[in-house]
C-alpha cells in the first residue's frame, strides 16, 4: 500500500487533542473522516506528536496508507476539500517508503511557545498567546534556560501522566527571544516528555517575572521533583513547529 506523508497544520483550539477520543471533536479523528470522504478507506494515521487540547501545529507530521497510488498532491486537495470547515489543512503531501514512519523515523522535533507581554488581552490572537500582563526579563528567562539544555532526568518537569519509558531526555535548544510585545521560547529535541514544555515555560516565567533565579531552576532540575517544578503554562500559546528526519 502507498504511503504518503503528511505536513500539517492546525488551530488546536477547538479540539481535545490531537489523538483519536471516542465521542470528542480531535485532529487525528477529523483527518481520518477526510481520508474515507475521499478514499473510502477507514485509516489509522500516524503522527510525530500528540499534541495536548488546545495546542496548535504548523509543522506537524503524519503518514497515512492508502490502497491506491494517488498522486500526492491529489491527497493533499482533496484532503483540504474535505477539511475546509475544519481548522485544520494540509500543507504537504509525498509519498514515501513503507518502512518510513512519522513517529520513529523522526530525529527532531521543535516547539515555540508565544507569550503576549502587554498590559491590554488579545483580541485577534485569543487562544493563540499566553497574556502576561506584567513585563517579563527575556534575557533572565534565556540565560535561566540554559541549564536545561544537555542530557538530564527531566522528572521535575514530567507530568504525572507521562507514559514515556524514561524521565531521561537530551534537550539540543532552548531560546528565549523579545519579538515586539511578545516572547518566544523555542525548544528543540528529538523527543519530549508528556507536558515537558508548558513545565519549562512556566518555570522559566517566574525567572522573568522576577521570582526566580538562574540557579534556583537548575535547582529544580537536579531535585527530580515534580513538586519543584514552577507553574505549568497553559496550552494557549504552544505550537509544534517542526519535525526533523534524515
Amino acid at each position: 500500500m502507498p504511503r504518503y506523508r503528511l505536513t500539517i497544520e492546525y488551530d488546536g483550539s477547538d479540539y481535545n487533542g490531537f489523538q483519536a477520543q471516542a465521542g470528542q471533536p480531535t485532529v487525528q479523528g477529523v483527518i481520518e473522516t477526510a481520508v474515507k470522504g475521499f478514499s473510502g478507506q477507514t485509516v489509522r494515521i500516524a503522527a510525530a506528536g500528540r499534541t495536548d487540547s488546545g495546542v496548535h501545529a504548523t509543522g506537524q507530521v503524519v503518514h497515512v496508507d492508502l490502497e491506491k497510488a494517488w498522486p500526492a498532491a491529489t491527497v493533499m486537495n482533496a484532503l483540504n476539500a474535505h477539511l475546509v470547515k475544519e481548522g485544520v489543512a494540509v500543507l504537504d503531501s509525498r509519498l514515501v517508503a513503507d518502512d518510513w514512519h512519522a513517529r520513529f523515523s523522526a530525529t527532531g522535533r521543535r516547539y515555540l511557545f508565544r507569550i503576549l507581554n502587554r498590559p491590554g488581552r488579545p483580541a485577534l490572537e485569543r487562544g493563540k498567546v499566553w497574556h502576561m500582563r506584567k513585563p517579563l526579563d527575556a534575557q533572565a528567562m534565556h540565560e535561566a534556560a540554559q541549564c536545561l539544555v544537555g542530557h538530564h532526568d527531566f522528572t521535575t518537569f514530567r507530568d504525572l501522566a507521562c507514559q514515556s519509558k524514561s524521565p531521561e531526555k537530551t534537550l539540543d535548544v532552548a531560546h528565549v527571544r523579545r519579538v515586539g510585545d511578545e516572547v518566544h521560547l523555542v525548544f528543540e529535541a528529538r523527543s519530549f516528555l508528556h507536558r515537558q514544555v508548558r513545565s519549562m515555560t512556566g518555570t522559566l516565567v517566574e525567572v522573568g517575572l522576577g521570582r526566580w533565579t538562574a540557579q534556583d531552576v537548575a535547582d529544580a532540575l537536579a531535585a527530580r521533583d515534580r513538586t519543584a517544578c514552577g507553574p505549568v503554562a497553559p496550552s494557549d500559546g504552544l505550537y509544534l513547529t517542526g519535525v526533523a528526519y534524515d
